[in-house]
């Protein structure tokens, strides 16, 4: 009985030794380096272990592996006997679980690690945290875009851990935070120093579309294009250049976004405070088109002094036109100041005004009743319209075309570009409107033919026509109609087809009208005036004569 007992006293006291001296596989466990051999330390992990490790496993990355016999290490226990009757350690997966404790507590706390960057992978780069490695993404190696990270490989510095997960091995770090976070204390130091006008100096960092970034010492300030001069400026290269170092004033300063708003030309004196003295209304100067919009150009007149050339005030003619058809960009010019904003910093300028208007100057020129001749530009459903001296037009109206035919029918005989002559009726200088007759012409073909000819004269026409109610007649270019009731004193000789066309007659003047241009004849007039006069000079119905020896001796005196 008491051997059974001291029997199960030795293997309860062996069972416990073995539980205390035995470490269990999975775990951390502390050795001694007892041998350095073929690349490897051979180290005892006690209970007569032995594990073999690989020296690089205790090389940081990028350096050489420095541990020497008698060292103490601690190691990852994978099995307690291996293929040879050697335990399975690893030094690597034992700074892996080191680190991960260090970092998870780091992680929790929002503390920053150090670390060294050992590798380039897609998208970013591999750092080291004593002993896990971390993923460096491309956008959070700097603040801005790294070129080269090569002066980075290697270099302990400190990281901030974004994400981590254990169990699936994955972490991922920032340096862009731990520079933003400097960057940010920095820039609050050095604008707590700085004031809203001060004057200070500073780099140009970087320059873009809009403007130029100046560094001052720590933190940026934006220097916008429209605050680099009074001028326009087309792109901040034209006056500035990287690197360059130039004066410029603090316009503005937002203590909460930490933003810094620069000019340059503040420090200059400002040319509106002399424009209603260099440049009073109505006067004229020579300008630079410096823009072209579709509303009109902007002309420099000074340094920073740029005025509109409104679409309506570039041209008296050219209506409806693009600016950029009549001027050009650079392009020098003259100008008339018609108006001065000075609050709102705006010039209002006349192109046109400084010429004469070409209306005025074709009402001087060309009275009404001038002759003129020009190019049909263009074919209404209302006239013609006729270009003129001066690069204006006239407007020949369809009731002034033609005496004869119907406006309607009488525009069909005109093209674009044929070549007319008209009469000046009336000038509206106001209203830009010229009126012209072309049929006014007539009127004046008229008066030449009949020049001389009174009311009462006998004329000879030719006959060009013959009509029921009459026949057609021309004297001089003019033509005529006598109506049948005209054609002859009886009335039995009052037949249109007594005549034939190319007939020469002689016809009494009855009526002349010039501006109707109408001519009144009559063969009937002309032989009751005829019979009058042989009764008057060679007897009377009293006298015993007939009225056929009458005219027979008043035809044989005409003979």
């Amino acid at each position: 009985m008491c051997a059974k007992a001291t029997m199960e006293e030795f293997e309860a006291l062996l069972n416990e030794s073995f539980d205390i001296d035995t470490p269990d596989e999975g775990s951390v466990v502390k050795g001694r380096v007892i041998a350095i051999e073929a690349g490897q330390a051979i180290i005892d992990v006690g209970y007569k272990m032995e594990g073999r490790v690989d020296l690089k496993e205790f090389a940081n990355p990028g350096e050489e592996p420095s541990i020497k016999v008698g060292d103490e290490v601690e190691v990852y226990l994978d099995r307690v006997e291996n293929a040879r009757g050697e335990a399975s350690i690893s030094r690597e997966k034992a700074r892996r679980e080191e680190a991960w404790d260090r970092l998870e507590k780091a992680y929790a706390d929002e503390e920053r690690v150090e670390g060294a960057i050992f590798g380039r992978v897609k998208g970013g780069f591999t750092v080291d945290l004593g002993g896990a490695v971390a993923f460096l993404p491309g956008s959070q190696v700097d603040v801005r875009p790294v070129r080269d990270a090569g002066p980075l490989m290697g270099l302990k510095q400190p990281f901030q851990i974004l994400k981590m997960d254990r169990r699936r091995g994955n972490i991922v770090v920032s340096r862009r935070a731990i520079l933003e976070e400097s960057r940010a204390e920095q820039r609050a130091e050095v604008i707590a120093n700085l004031t809203e006008g001060q004057t200070v100096d500073g780099v140009v960092k970087n320059i873009t579309e809009y403007g130029a970034f100046v560094d001052l010492g720590g933190v940026d300030g934006l220097l916008h294009v429209t605050d680099m001069a009074w001028r326009r400026v087309n792109h901040p290269s034209e006056i500035l250049a990287i690197g360059e170092t130039v004066k410029v004033q603090v316009i503005k300063i937002n203590k909460d976004s930490h933003r810094i708003s620069l000019g340059m030309k503040q420090l200059q004196a400002d040319p509106w405070d002399t424009v209603g003295d260099r440049f009073p209304i109505g006067s004229v100067h020579q300008g630079r088109v410096t823009n072209i919009t579709d509303y009109g150009a902007f002309v420099e007149l000074q340094a920073g002094v740029e005025g509109l050339v409104h679409v309506s005030e570039m041209s008296w003619t050219k209506k409806n036109v693009h600016p950029g058809k009549i001027v050009s960009t650079s392009q020098e010019v003259e100008v008339m100041v018609l108006e001065i904003d000075e609050a709102k910093r705006r010039v209002s300028l006349g192109l046109k005004q400084t010429q004469r208007n070409p209306w005025e100057v074709f009402a001087e020129t060309h009275p009404s009743g001038t002759v003129i001749e020009g190019e049909v530009k263009n074919i209404t459903e209302f006239g013609l319209f006729v270009g003129l001296d001066g690069d204006i037009d006239g407007m020949v109206h369809l009731s002034d075309i033609s005496w004869d035919a119907r406006g309607e029918d009488a525009i069909q005989d005109f093209r674009k570009g044929d070549v007319v002559k008209a009469v000046v009726q009336d000038v509206d200088v106001e209203k830009e409107r010229i009126s012209l007759s072309i049929k006014s012409l007539e009127n004046e073909h008229m008066a030449e033919a009949v020049d001389g000819v009174k009311r009462g004269s006998v004329v000879t026409v030719e006959v060009t026509a013959i009509e029921d109610g009459g026949i057609e007649v021309e004297y001089n270019g003019v033509k005529s109609f006598i109506r049948r009731s005209d054609l002859a004193r009886d009335r039995q000789d009052q037949r249109p087809e007594r005549f034939g066309v190319g007939d020469k007659v002689d016809a009494r003047v009855t009526n002349i009208d010039t501006k109707t241009r109408r001519l009144g004849l009559s063969i009937k007039a002309r032989e009751i005036a005829e019979e009058k006069e042989a009764i008057d000079q060679y007897g009377s119905s009293d006298s015993g004569a007939s009225l056929g020896d009458i005219l027979g001796a008043a035809l044989n005196r005409d003979r």
